[in-house]
C-alpha cells in the first residue's frame, strides 16, 4: 500500500521544477546583473533558479527579479539560520534550500509557509526529514556522496512515500541525463550553467550556450520515456 506525503511545495511550483528540469543555482555578487542573467536564461525556456546566501547580494537580487522578472521562479539556497528564512520569506522567494538539514531552519520555514528542502545524504537525513514533513529532498553533495546508483539505493526503503530529490553537487551536462532518468528526480541543480565568473563578466552568450544545452538534455529525454 502507497503511503504518499503530502508536500510542502504547491503543485503548480513542483510542476514547473519539473518541466524546467534543471535549475540554476547563482552565486550573484552584484545585485544588477541578475536581471539580464534572468533574461538570458528565459530566452533558453530556463525558468527555475536558486539564488544562494553565499554572496549578501541574494536577498537584494532576489526582489530585482520579483520585480523586474516576475515570470522567473525564484527560490533561494544556502539558508542556514531561522532568521534568514524570514528574510527570504519576506523578498519572496518561490521556495528555500538547505546544503543540510537543521530542525530549527525546517520549522521556521513551516512556520512561515516558505516551501522546503533540506539537504540530506544519508538514510537518517531521510528520515530526520520525513519526520520533519518534509518530502522534497536535496540530495547534497550528489557526485562525491556515490551519485545515481548509490541516490537509489539509498531512497529505495522509503520509495512508498513518494519522496522527491533534486541532486545537487558536480552535476553537469555528461552526467544529469543519468538523474533525470530516476522519476524520483524531477529536477537537477548545477552552478556550471552560470557559474561565479561567467556572472562577473556578463557573459551572457557562453551562459545561453550551457542553458541552451541543458534544455535540449531534458526535452530528449522527455521526449524518450
Amino acid at each position: 500500500m502507497t503511503e504518499m506525503m503530502p508536500s510542502l511545495f504547491p503543485e503548480q511550483t513542483l510542476q514547473r521544477i519539473e518541466n524546467a528540469g534543471v535549475i540554476a543555482v547563482l552565486v550573484i555578487d552584484e545585485p544588477d546583473r541578475i536581471v539580464p542573467l534572468c533574461r538570458a536564461l528565459l530566452a533558453c525556456g530556463l525558468d527555475v533558479i536558486e539564488l544562494t546566501l553565499r554572496t549578501p547580494a541574494a536577498i537584494e537580487a532576489l526582489r530585482l527579479v520579483r520585480q523586474e522578472v516576475p515570470e522567473m521562479l525564484a527560490g533561494v539556497g544556502t539558508i542556514l539560520r531561522p532568521d534568514q528564512v524570514e528574510s527570504v520569506a519576506e523578498a519572496g522567494a518561490a521556495f528555500g534550500v538547505a546544503p543540510g538539514l537543521n530542525t530549527k531552519v525546517v520549522s521556521r520555514a513551516i512556520e512561515v509557509g516558505l516551501p522546503f528542502a533540506p539537504g540530506i545524504t544519508t538514510p537518517t537525513d531521510i528520515e530526520a526529514a520525513i519526520e520533519l514533513g518534509c518530502r522534497e529532498l536535496k540530495f547534497f553533495p550528489a557526485e562525491p556522496s556515490g551519485g545515481t546508483k548509490y541516490l537509489r539505493s539509498m531512497y529505495a526503503p522509503y520509495a512508498h512515500l513518494g519522496l522527491r530529490f533534486i541532486p545537487l553537487g558536480g552535476i553537469n551536462l555528461q552526467n544529469m541525463k543519468g538523474y533525470l532518468y530516476d522519476a524520483a528526480v524531477p529536477a537537477v541543480g548545477g552552478s556550471w550553467i552560470a557559474t561565479q565568473k561567467l556572472i562577473q563578466e556578463e557573459n551572457w552568450s557562453e551562459v545561453i550556450d550551457h542553458a541552451t544545452d541543458a534544455r535540449r538534455i531534458v526535452k530528449e529525454l522527455r521526449e524518450q520515456k
